[in-house]
């Protein structure tokens, strides 16, 4: 596919596929709705079954959108820090934004009690989201300045990862010397979810990664230049300092508003950059960017489809499922050991 017609024909049938498997979604579940009653409702049309119409409005469309926003989100920010970093292995969590995520729920959930937290355990869902927001910031404020004073690009990736690891160290801590009753809380976060939003969360989600993607929208020629090196980016007139900031504000709000609100998903903007390359033929952000984003929703519906195991009421990880995709997906990079990404 190197054509634009070729281009327009891709995004044309990812988007149809992307709209069938959010109906499909919608209809499966633990109780199984036919797809036509599905189609019907969503049109607004009145069925035999009110019950159907309150399932869908209230559980599984809010959930299916989520999905389809923390996919995409996921995949863009992955393509970001693999462009910025100039690395095939690098993901949307590799500046520790996840981590800090993760830190700031571990702190609600294990270390509560001993911080005087507990008054916020009644907010639930909520108050895990702001701890976790909380964590995420952090994190990226720390690691904006350390940008500021590194030049080294490969230097600011370590210093993410090694972010990462002393706030995974602070978790394990807190772990340890947690109860049972928060230690599982805290697991039942940390394998993601996309069922658990309102409409209200889904909003604040959208508005959240709308902020985000207008500013990659804003890069993708930098993006471009990056692609052949800071050297050349700056050699055609890109304020690369400027641009490595903004790139790294938009992945830290996709990146750290999905891990608040639907806990760390694996593997999604790893793989799906890769696939979508492979699919499109291109290096043009132009293209790239709706393509990973399309791309990215799609995967992470089908997967949730398969987690919820239809008609059935158990819901596997959604974590598990996107790693059974997503790790064949890196050992096939490494085992190919080819140079056509950067």
């Amino acid at each position: 596919m190197t054509k634009p017609s070729s281009y327009k024909l891709g995004f044309i049938g990812l988007t149809l596929l992307l709209l069938l498997c959010m109906l499909i979604s919608i209809s499966l579940g633990s109780v199984s709705i036919p797809l036509g009653d599905t189609f019907s409702i969503l049109l607004g049309q009145p069925t035999t079954e009110k019950g159907w119409e309150y399932i869908i409005w209230n559980y599984r469309l809010p959930k299916t959108i989520a999905a389809v926003l923390i996919g995409g989100g996921l995949a863009v920010s992955g393509l970001l820090m693999q462009t910025l970093f100039r690395n095939p292995l690098a993901g949307p969590f590799v500046l520790g934004i996840s981590s800090g995520a993760s830190l700031g729920a571990a702190l609600l959930l294990l270390g509560g009690t001993s911080l005087g937290l507990t008054q916020l355990f009644w907010l639930n869902d909520v108050a895990i989201a702001i701890a976790a927001s909380l964590g995420s910031f952090l994190v990226l404020l720390i690691v904006i300045v350390v940008a500021n004073s590194v030049k080294d690009t490969m230097a600011l990736l370590i210093i993410g990862l090694m972010f990462g690891s002393i706030t995974s160290a602070v978790v394990s801590i807190l772990s340890y010397f947690s109860k049972a009753e928060q230690l599982q809380r805290f697991i039942f976060w940390s394998y993601g979810s996309v069922g658990n939003l309102s409409w209200q969360k889904v909003g604040v989600l959208a508005l959240l990664l709308l902020v985000g993607l207008t500013i990659c929208l804003f890069c993708i020629k930098s993006l471009n230049a990056f692609l052949l090196g800071e050297q050349y980016a700056q050699s055609m007139g890109i304020p690369v300092k400027k641009t490595k900031f903004f790139i790294i504000i938009a992945t830290g709000i996709v990146a750290g508003a999905i891990t608040a609100f639907a806990g760390p998903i694996a593997f999604i903007g790893l793989a799906v950059p890769h696939l979508t390359r492979q699919w499109f033929k291109t290096m043009d952000h132009k293209i790239l960017l709706p393509a990973v984003f399309l791309y990215g929703a799609l995967l992470l519906l089908i997967c949730d489809t398969i987690a919820q195991l239809p008609t059935s009421a158990t819901v596997l990880p959604i974590n598990a499922i996107t790693s059974i995709v997503g790790a064949p997906v890196v050992i096939w990079l490494l085992v190919r050991k080819r140079k056509m990404l950067f």
